[in-house]
């Protein structure tokens, strides 16, 4: 069994030929259940824990001068002496920055985890699917960055391409599904939102956003469409979320809000990744 180290480490002295990953929790019990469950996954190599954020940096340091610092962070966001947010800022600048994953009992930070650039967001108590769901996505993040000269696979044509016919003063005229922003249900109608103005199309939301799904549409409210790409940016209020498109904002109902803020994260985390 991995012994606890001095200074609040707790070392794995397994050997692996999988990523290194360091976690980061100031609740003990929290700690040995996330160390526990990474350390039954075969994907990865060591796991080492800390319950400071001070000593994950000396842990970090000390790490990064042997040769073998973390691939990966798994990151508890409010912690005492240096935050979570702050200590993911600092490992930001790293010549290679680990895989950040926050995990956190606070619903209201996933603005926080979207600009700082996540791989993922996890909610505690950590269901053991979700966790191995974030391990995969850090694989994934690590597999791209890896291997920067590999062209990205091109963008699915017929979705990304699609000529939608609208009217506009009797003239049938073709809008790119690209330039779409938002779409609004009204009635048997849906509303198409786009920098220059909206169009008028008959179809059904639904139909639409089973359509619109591999080009980037979600869901934001019963009767909402928006293109994660036009999202600038994400808000939190008093338990009430937002996405603003540039000057548009608009609301995301408690029923979709998970699904917004887990895609937001994860597309921020994977593209920042590929630049």
């Amino acid at each position: 069994m991995p012994d606890p180290g001095s200074h609040g480490i707790h070392r794995d002295d397994r050997t692996g030929h999988g990523p290194r990953v360091l976690v980061i929790d100031d609740e003990e019990p929290v700690l040995q259940d996330l160390l526990h469950q990474l350390r039954q996954d075969s994907r990865l190599g060591p796991v080492d824990g800390a319950t400071h954020g001070l000593t994950a940096l000396r842990y970090l340091a000390q790490a990064t001068e042997a040769g073998t610092p973390p691939d990966a962070v798994f990151l508890d966001v409010r912690m005492p002496g240096l935050s979570g947010p702050d200590l993911a800022r600092l490992l930001s600048r790293f010549a290679t920055p680990p895989m950040i994953v926050f995990v956190t009992a606070h619903g209201d930070f996933a603005v926080d985890a979207f600009e700082l650039k996540a791989v993922d967001y996890l909610l505690k108590p950590v269901r053991t699917e979700r966790l191995a769901e974030a391990v995969r996505r850090v694989l994934l993040a690590l597999e791209q960055r890896a291997a920067p000269e590999s062209p990205l696979p091109p963008p699915p044509r017929p979705a990304a391409d699609e000529l939608i016919s609208v009217e506009l003063a009797g003239i049938t005229r073709t809008v790119p599904l690209s330039a779409v922003r938002w779409a609004e249900a009204q009635g048997d109608y849906v509303r198409l939102h786009t920098a220059k103005g909206s169009h008028l199309v008959r179809a059904a939301l639904a139909t639409l956003e089973k359509r619109w799904a591999d080009s980037g549409f979600v869901r934001i409210h019963r009767s909402r469409l928006v293109a994660l790409q036009a999202i600038t940016a994400l808000r939190v209020e008093g338990g009430a979320m937002t996405v603003c498109l540039d000057e548009v904002v608009l609301a995301v109902s408690r029923r979709h809000a998970g699904q917004v803020r887990d895609l937001l994260v994860r597309q921020a985390g994977i593209s920042s990744r590929r630049r």
